[in-house]
Formats: C-alpha cells, sequence, structure tokens
C-alpha cells in the first residue's frame, strides 16, 4: 500500500459560512454564526489525501492577497503542497448559506481562478506524477476547460491514473452535461452526487446513474446525502450507508468523502473499505460549521 504522488487541478478560494440563527430579517440585521476559512472543494479533496500519506501537488490561481496567503497556510498546515499561479486578481470566495436543515445554498466568486494557465498546469504534470484529479470547476468554466481537458489527455497518454469531480449542480446544467461528458472523457474515475449523477446520466436515481456511467468511466461513486455512498466498477455495485447522526453543516462532506475514498483506493484497498473511509469522513466534517470537519 504505497503512497502514490497526487497532482489536483483545482480551485483556489476563501470560505464564508453564515448560519442565520433566527429566521432572516430582509432589511436588517439577522444574528448569526460566521465562519472564514480555506475552501475549495479540491483542496479538501487534497487534504484528505494527505491526510492518508500521499505525496499531493495542488495546483490553482490566486490573487497576491490575505485570502491566498491563508489558503496556501492551511493547506499547507494539512500536509499539501501547493503550487499555485499568483495572479493580480482577487483570490476566490464562496459565501455559503446554511439553512436550519443543515443544507445549504452557496454564492461564489471565482476571482483569480479563471486566470489558470496551461503553461503553469504543465510545469507541474512535468514533474514525476502517479495520478491527476481534476475538479470539476475548472472542467465547468469556459475560461479553463481546455486547459483541464488537455491536462486529462496528456495524463491519460503517459499512463497516469485519472479522476474527476463533478462540483456542482447549477454550472453543470448550464454547460450542458453532454459537454461535461466529454472534457472528461477518458478519465479513469468519476465522482458526483446524487443530483449531478442523475443529470450526467438521465437515470432516475444514484444506481441507475452509476450504472449508466461506468460505460464511460472504469469506477463511478455516487455520494447519496443522508443515504451514504455508492460505488461501481467491473458491473458490480457497493453501498456504504452514511454514519452521520449529528449533523450542523453538509459544506465540505462530499469532498471529505470523495477524498477518502481516492486515497484509499490510491493505496489498493477494496472499494469496501474506501467507501467505509468515506462515511466516516463525512460524518466528521457535517458535526462542525465549515468545510474543515
Amino acid at each position: 500500500m504505497n503512497a502514490k504522488r497526487v497532482v489536483v487541478i483545482g480551485d483556489v478560494m476563501l470560505d464564508v459560512v453564515v448560519r442565520p440563527t433566527r429566521q432572516v430579517a430582509p432589511t436588517s440585521d439577522t444574528p448569526s454564526t460566521v465562519r472564514i476559512s480555506r475552501g475549495g472543494a479540491a483542496a479538501n479533496l487534497a487534504a484528505a489525501l494527505a491526510g492518508f500519506g500521499h505525496d499531493v501537488r495542488y495546483v490553482g490561481a490566486a490573487g497576491d492577497d490575505v485570502s491566498g496567503r491563508t489558503f496556501v497556510e492551511d493547506l499547507t498546515r494539512s500536509g499539501v503542497t501547493c503550487e499555485l499561479e499568483f495572479t493580480a486578481a482577487s483570490t476566490g470566495v464562496v459565501v455559503a448559506i446554511v439553512a436550519a436543515d443543515a443544507e445549504r445554498a452557496m454564492l461564489s466568486d471565482r476571482g483569480a481562478n479563471r486566470l489558470l494557465t496551461r503553461q503553469h498546469v504543465f510545469e507541474v504534470l512535468g514533474q514525476p506524477v502517479d495520478h491527476l484529479h481534476v475538479s470539476g470547476y475548472t472542467l465547468l468554466d469556459e475560461a479553463t476547460r481546455a486547459t483541464g481537458v488537455e491536462a486529462i489527455r496528456e495524463a491519460l497518454g503517459r499512463g497516469i491514473s485519472t479522476s474527476v469531480d463533478v462540483c456542482s449542480l447549477a454550472p453543470l446544467l448550464e454547460v450542458t452535461p453532454a459537454r461535461f461528458l466529454d472534457a472528461s472523457s477518458g478519465s479513469t474515475m468519476i465522482f458526483a452526487n446524487e443530483e449531478e449523477a442523475i443529470a450526467l446520466s438521465g437515470a432516475l436515481d444514484g444506481e441507475g446513474a452509476a450504472r449508466m456511467l461506468s460505460g464511460l468511466f472504469s469506477e463511478v461513486v455516487v455520494t447519496l446525502g443522508a443515504k451514504g455512498a455508492l460505488a461501481r466498477r467491473d458491473a458490480q455495485t457497493f453501498r456504504r450507508t452514511s454514519i452521520s447522526d449529528d449533523v450542523l453543516d453538509t459544506t465540505g462532506a462530499g469532498d471529505a468523502a470523495t477524498g477518502a475514498y481516492l486515497a484509499a483506493r490510491l493505496m489498493d484497498q477494496s472499494i469496501d473499505d474506501a467507501l467505509k473511509h468515506a462515511m466516516e469522513a463525512a460524518s466528521r466534517v457535517v458535526r462542525v460549521l465549515g468545510s474543515l470537519g
């Protein structure tokens, strides 16, 4: 079970998580609990990979500002090597509004993330690499899609395993599932939540979606929220139920589950064991406000 060198291409974000403690007053103040921290779906995944002992290089674009420095400091503490491209634009920010049922709506400003260049990505990919993970946000944005696609093609040409994570339903529907599938074509593994998987496949549920997507990807993982997660490989479907019984905020739970699953699989652990690690990781995150549980 040797550790791998993994390159993760993803967004550099500052998370602002807001949980109103009473009904929102539209034209006045509303008491709330607010947490500010390093964000980025792929960064959460990268931290999980590093937690398993993998050598993780994080590739993205940031502003030369406090938010960018906060991101680097936090991810470095998690054991990830940051290979960022600094630009004149501001670091991306996402504001997550958490409802009483722990679900959230997110307001995003991608900022410097849209300025990630092919040259920077390929400088990092020029180093020895065992696995490449590309965030869906990279493929969903017109400004960075071609760079993400070229990175996947480069990895495939060198015999490097690859994975993609859909990340967000609204931009997926805007871009269209067909274009996303075309951009991620050839990837070894795909991660999606149930809504995203259904949108990609046209199936009626997560299991049907995994079955249909397994015709395009060697391994499909679908997170099911409170119902747990499932994976499909070699015409077999594997399931794990959620073990989360104290849910405050679901922000980052899917990222943590995805990262733990991928980390375990890269260590050659079984799919059952990888799903177990995924559910344990998600349960730790949902107990606290913000994505760094």
